[in-house]
């Protein structure tokens, strides 16, 4: 079993993903908006993934554990 905060935070890290991408939270993006001329829904999206990909360099880039 593997020891430490890193595998936690990669675990919360990967259950704050489901949730973001799953029906409710996803259903709060689809709106007939645009933001700076991008539809609102693929806007919501990306911004979520890039966050959580950022997240995930972060804590895999932290010398602790």
């Amino acid at each position: 079993m593997l020891k430490g905060i890193k595998p936690q935070r990669l675990l919360a890290l990967f259950m704050a993903g489901v949730a973001l991408f799953n029906f409710p939270l996803l259903a709060l993006w689809d709106h007939d908006v645009q933001v700076w001329g991008i539809p609102l829904f693929p806007l919501g999206l990306f911004s979520v993934w890039l966050i959580l990909i950022a997240a995930l360099a972060w804590i895999m880039e932290t010398g602790e554990d």
